[in-house]
């Protein structure tokens, strides 16, 4: 069936490639989504987190709820690649014209999703329980000012009525073959929670730096100190983690010692108690640096946004890693590392049992050094590569239903 229908599939990709839209900003993206899942007769709730769509299948037997989810929005990026489907499409940002492009596979996981829930509607008979296709806008992050993504759809019961009992959902990669996928047990993809720090000190000339208290070599410490957190305090051979100041302001001239510095950065990791050290050493580190120079800091953290760990529960991955095998062959099946990137799928899984997968987008002939990297004006993956997602999202339904039985 999967065969049958990826000459559609390959289409709707290139329709949502060729108009993408902005996070909470993905208005016709749902449009052209909601039509096609009423021409197959589903339920279709929409407007969901602003601009969410949700569609239920009722098999009309007793049975689980089993959750299937694709993101929806494209980035802030110029497409560069010359592809008869490239984006021209542009959106406002912060009051700003900018390009738009899916620069990260999210039309390949709304076709994949669609092309399931062909599959799996057509197979209704075959099925015990519901189906729930949820098409999450934001993933990217809401713009400024605004909230959104999956976190909002759970708070608007997006999990409930029905009640989900467990939810699947796949990333294309660009890095990986077609027709692979990897897997991993427990965290996949990390926790992320930006952090502002502000170090105020005292206003002097450059020439007489004894008359200060200087906050930009505090802050110079800070940042080094930083990074003894993950190196020192972290145990690191469990899992990865990550601490990185992207933005540091401070002054205004070179023979001016400045009041205040303000840095923002981001940290990263997977596993729990990494994270709550984290919460609690950095504050620690920032205010014990701060005290020795005289100077005073405070931490905001989180900032404005916290996704948690991307966590595969560990009995459901085990429960879905025959239906993996089962449909990609043994030899394309991988256990991976993780990575350092976050997902807010991860909302989701705080609330259900749930599993995340990444499916192989790299054509066979490319090498993974010259496959472009997520997020940038090049990125590209192959089409090819969905019949498996496809397979993946529909057959782990199937099975998980089966063993619900």
């Amino acid at each position: 069936m999967a065969d049958k229908i990826e000459p559609e599939v390959i289409k709707w990709r290139h329709h949502l490639h060729q108009n993408p839209e902005l996070s909470n900003r993905e208005f016709e993206t749902a449009k052209y989504i909601e039509k096609y899942l009423r021409g197959l007769g589903l339920e279709v709730t929409t407007g969901v987190a602003i601009t969410g769509v949700v569609a239920v299948l009722d098999s009309g037997k007793p049975g689980p709820t089993v959750a299937l989810r694709a993101d929806m929005d494209g980035l802030p990026v110029p497409e560069q690649n010359d592809l008869p489907y490239k984006s021209t499409a542009v959106g406002m940002l912060d009051g700003n014209e900018v390009p738009v492009m899916h620069a990260c596979g999210h039309d390949t996981h709304m076709a994949m999703l669609m092309g399931a829930a062909k599959i799996l509607t057509d197979m209704k008979g075959e099925l015990t329980g519901k189906v729930k296709f949820i098409f999450q806008p934001a993933e990217e992050g809401a713009p400024s000012g605004e909230r959104g993504g999956a976190e909002v759809m759970v708070e608007e019961g997006v999990l409930k009525n029905p009640d989900v009992d467990v939810i699947f959902g796949l990333h294309i990669s660009a890095n990986t073959d077609v027709g692979k996928v990897r897997y991993r047990h427990g965290g996949i993809m990390a926790a992320v929670d930006p952090f502002k720090i502000v170090v105020k000190g005292k206003q002097a000339h450059g020439a007489y730096p004894w008359k200060s208290v200087d906050p930009i070599t505090t802050s110079a410490q800070i940042i080094m100190a930083l990074q003894t957190v993950v190196s020192r305090e972290i145990k690191v051979i469990d899992d990865a983690a990550v601490v990185t100041i992207g933005s540091i302001h401070g002054g205004n001239r070179s023979n001016i010692i400045p009041n205040e510095v303000t840095m923002v950065g981001t940290i990263r990791t997977l596993n729990k108690a990494a994270r709550e050290h984290m919460y609690e050493a950095i504050p620690r580190k920032v205010k014990g640096i701060a005290d020795s120079m005289r100077a005073e800091a405070e931490v905001t953290l989180p900032l404005d946004y916290s996704y948690p760990i991307t966590f595969n529960d560990h009995a459901l991955m085990d429960q879905v890693l025959p239906t993996l095998v089962r449909t990609a062959g043994q030899e394309n099946v991988i256990n991976s590392k993780a990575v350092t990137g976050a997902e807010d799928f991860s909302f989701f899984q705080q609330e259900v049992p749930g599993v995340y997968l990444w499916v192989g987008g790299k054509p066979l002939d490319v090498s993974e050094e010259d496959s472009p990297a997520h997020h940038t004006p090049e990125f590209v993956v192959d089409d090819s590569g969905m019949k498996l997602g496809v397979k993946l999202l529909t057959n782990m339904t199937l099975d998980y239903m089966k063993s619900a039985k």
